[in-house]
Formats: C-alpha cells, sequence, structure tokens
C-alpha cells in the first residue's frame, strides 16, 4: 500500500511513527517549509516531523503552496493520503490525486469544532470528553464523510497542552480502524449532522484578554483552555499604575467576592476578582518581568 503523510504539527508524530514502525511506511512526508526563527530570521528550523522521516529515509516534500507540487504527487498516485495538521488548504487536484481515499484526522468530535482551536474550544466550553475524528477530505472544512471516532474523557485540571499530548496519542488507534474499513471499502464513511455543526476559528494573541466581569469558573477554563497557546492576561491595578498581568495554570475558584478586576491578598492567597468569586492565582508574569510565583508576585503590591 502506498500511502503519503501531510502533516507539520506535532500532534502528527506519533500517528507518522506508528506507520513507520508497523506499516504501511509512508512513501512520502509533505510538509510546511522551516520557519525563521530568532530576530534577524536568518535560521531556520524544520518541523520535528521532517527530521523523523529524513532519519527513515522518507523524502520530504515542503513547498510554500501545496498547490506547487499537485501534478508531482497525482504522478506519484498514493493510495491513501493522510492528513493531520497540516496547516493549508489542499484543493481539489491534491485532493483527488490519491487513488482510494484522502482522510484528515482532527481532534474533536466532529461535527463539534471545526477549525484551527478545537482543542482550546473543548476544554472553553466545559466539554467532559473529546477525541480523533477521521474523516474524508473534501472542499469544505473539516465537512467530510466520518470514518472513525476515538474518544477521551477530558480532566477537570487539564490544559490544552496537556490535552494535545493525549490526543496525539490515540491517533494511531484511530487511523489503524479506518484504514482496515477503507480497505474493504474506500467510500466508506457517515455524513455528519449539518444541525451539531459548531466552529473554533484560529486564535491570536489578543484572544487570551480574559473578561473579568465573567464567572470565576468561565475565566477558569479559559486560562487552562489558553495554555500554552495563546496564553491569557488582563490589565490590573499595581501601585496606582494600569499594567498587564499574564495569568497560568492552575487557578481554582475561591468562593469570596471581590469587584472584578481587583487584585487582593487573602490569607496568604492572590486572589483576582471576577464577575461573581475569585480566582485563586499561582502563577503570573507581570509586564517587562519574568514568570513568578504568585506569592513572590504578591510582595510587589
Amino acid at each position: 500500500m502506498k500511502v503519503a503523510f501531510i502533516a507539520t504539527g506535532d500532534i502528527a508524530i506519533p500517528t507518522f511513527c506508528h506507520l513507520i514502525e508497523n506499516g504501511p511506511k509512508p512513501c512520502l512526508l509533505i510538509t510546511q517549509p522551516d520557519k525563521p526563527v530568532g530576530r534577524s530570521q536568518s535560521k531556520t528550523v524544520p518541523p520535528e516531523i521532517k527530521n523523523i522521516a529524513l532519519r527513515h529515509g522518507i523524502p520530504v516534500w515542503q513547498p510554500e503552496k501545496i498547490k506547487e507540487i499537485r501534478e508531482k504527487l497525482t504522478k506519484l498516485a498514493p493510495d491513501f493520503s493522510i492528513v493531520m495538521a497540516y496547516g493549508q488548504i489542499l484543493g481539489k487536484a491534491v485532493r483527488n490525486a490519491s487513488t482510494k481515499a484522502m482522510i484528515n484526522l482532527h481532534a474533536s468530535i466532529l461535527p463539534k469544532y471545526r477549525g484551527a482551536s478545537c482543542i482550546q474550544s473543548a476544554i472553553d466550553n466545559g466539554d467532559t470528553e473529546t477525541g480523533i475524528t477521521i474523516m474524508h477530505v473534501i472542499r469544505e472544512l473539516d465537512a467530510g464523510n466520518i470514518v472513525a471516532v476515538k474518544r477521551i474523557p477530558i480532566g477537570p485540571d487539564e490544559t490544552a497542552g496537556e490535552l494535545h499530548d493525549r490526543l496525539a496519542e490515540i491517533g494511531p488507534d484511530a487511523l489503524d480502524e479506518a484504514l482496515k474499513t477503507l480497505m474493504e471499502n474506500p467510500d466508506a464513511g457517515t455524513p455528519q449532522n449539518p444541525e451539531e455543526v459548531t466552529y473554533s476559528p484560529k486564535l491570536l494573541r489578543e484572544d487570551g484578554r480574559l473578561d473579568l466581569l465573567a464567572s470565576a469558573e468561565k475565566l477558569q477554563r479559559r486560562i487552562r483552555a489558553y495554555h500554552p497557546w495563546p496564553g491569557t492576561f488582563t490589565e490590573v491595578d499595581i501601585k496606582g499604575k494600569t499594567k498587564r498581568l499574564k495569568i497560568f495554570p492552575p487557578t481554582s475558584v475561591v468562593d469570596q467576592a471581590l469587584p472584578a478586576g481587583e487584585l487582593k491578598v487573602v490569607e496568604g492567597q492572590l486572589l483576582l476578582g471576577c464577575g461573581d468569586k475569585s480566582l485563586y492565582l499561582t502563577q503570573v508574569q507581570p509586564e517587562g518581568g519574568k514568570q513568578m510565583s504568585a506569592a513572590a508576585f504578591s510582595n510587589s503590591l
């Protein structure tokens, strides 16, 4: 079986390694170009999945736009193309290059949370479970027929980074199930219910600004959901000056009312007032400073 793997994000690495070790070994990796780093942008860093491919003798293509290699991919004619966290829209010619199917591993239980911030959205909205969905790739984003779903619970204190890593680990089992089904019938799949569709757009750093009029429970979820990206912050009064304060998990809800946005040390705990109740903070980063314990930060108030 000839398989092309199309991925960039680290969430795809366990699935890629599973194929290398257990088969079918990918004949090709398509990934994003190496990224410039540093102030001068003079050095570049490859996606880690590229390094893995090269160590195992797998050819790597890194087009600026994937449409640039559509003819090469069509000529290669893989039986299956497997997509996971690639980061580009796949045009019709690329989608049709595979002789059997092109499938995508998506980190939500579709049709819920189509789009880029699916992991953050599940935590932010208080869901108790999420998973990996494998579906056919069609023109509409994350809208193809579903071939397989693997579910896991979301821990009550879990961050998006932690959940990302656990979702990565169930990708191989989900893919094994999907390939078994598709080998018997490449068109197999169940349509998504359009009435249950929700979207989770790409997050920007500014999306991490906390609305302190929201409840402490909601803010506690958002702080977990947006860690490590895009992170969360607010503006607070420090010695008569308004300064930005980054907030890191873990936090916990305290049944004590404070004015929204007020910082106060109560019995040795740094509390932040919310729309109702308060948040107990453990790790913060004041504007112009480094990340520190809330206890250390309290000494500056």
